[in-house]
């Protein structure tokens, strides 16, 4: 049953929809707020459309064009409707509906092979874009920073008080970060949240990868890494166990035919912790149960000792 809920939209976004999509919203279907607002929408005409609205911070356009990429090769994405359009201090763009499809729960070797086969498919396919970096990065995966310390400079997280985090989470975070940097591997562009919230399937077979708002500039073995640590974030984020994060990337180098080099190897790995030391933090700063930081504590000496940082 469809709730209508118009009195919860933004101003502009009749409008919007009108100009942009040939109808106005007559119903809600959902209202998301992550990093951007995502409105579910039933238009007068009858058609679902998804409609996502963040602030401007210039990365939105490679973003959708890149999503717009895939969808046009087959690859199992909603496919955009509109480029970004700036709205105000928001880019705002349209996709298609594409519900259906469940979330995994699995965290098994045999899972992970089943999530790398689908991130070297999504990284095959934009391995020869030519789009404008969507920087800056992510803050998960911005270990690329030029801030001072060891954590890019994030106001709502910094103006916290800092000694709820535990010294061994920024200590990984350094060492992590330290050792990624030390390789100086080209940048690609790929999915850095490639968690199993963001990811639908039929049984075993993928229905479609959600969140392009988070595509990365980083190096390959980078975001292979972050992706084998954290694909099996169904719920509140954490890592994966070792022995599935190896699977996936020995399976990811296996489809893409190509063995990373010992330097690369080891960024895999190193990268697989600072998406966790970063949810870690958040978690003691926000003082939420450390499901992140549990799991970081219990693994961060092996990942470590296998990036030899």
């Amino acid at each position: 049953m469809l709730t209508v809920l118009m009195d919860d939209l933004p101003d502009w976004l009749p409008a919007w929809c009108l100009d942009h999509l040939g109808g106005e919203p007559a119903g809600v279907l959902f209202q998301l707020h992550q990093m951007s607002t995502v409105f579910g929408l039933r238009l007068t005409g009858g058609t679902d459309v998804v409609v996502k609205a963040r602030a401007d911070d210039g990365r939105a356009a490679s973003c959708v064009a890149a999503q717009t990429r895939l969808a046009e090769r087959g690859f199992p994405c909603a496919r955009p409707l509109t480029p970004v359009v700036g709205v105000g201090p928001l880019a705002v763009h349209a996709e298609e509906h594409r519900p259906g499809g469940d979330i995994s729960h699995e965290d098994s070797s045999d899972a992970a092979v089943r999530y790398a086969t689908v991130f070297a498919h999504l990284m095959a396919e934009l391995a020869d874009a030519t789009l404008t970096p969507p920087l800056p990065n992510p803050r998960w995966v911005r270990w690329d920073h030029t801030n001072p310390g060891v954590w890019p400079a994030i106001e709502s997280l910094d103006d916290r008080d800092q000694s709820t985090v535990p010294a061994h989470i920024a200590d990984t975070a350094h060492r992590a970060r330290r050792r990624i940097l030390a390789a100086h591997l080209p940048n690609v562009l790929g999915h850095a949240d490639f968690e199993a919230q963001n990811l639908r399937w039929h049984g075993h077979q993928i229905w479609a990868v959600h969140d392009w708002d988070s595509l990365a500039w980083q190096p390959e073995a980078a975001l292979a890494g972050a992706a084998s640590g954290a694909f099996a974030s169904a719920g509140p984020p954490t890592l994966a166990p070792i022995e599935s994060s190896h699977a996936f990337l020995t399976a990811y180098q296996d489809i893409r035919g190509r063995r990373f080099t010992t330097a690369e190897q080891e960024t895999a790995w190193a990268a697989s912790l600072w998406p966790a030391a970063h949810n870690a933090r958040w978690e003691a700063l926000h003082g939420d149960p450390p499901t992140s930081g549990n799991a970081l504590k219990a693994q961060a000496a092996e990942r470590l000792r296998r990036a030899n940082a």
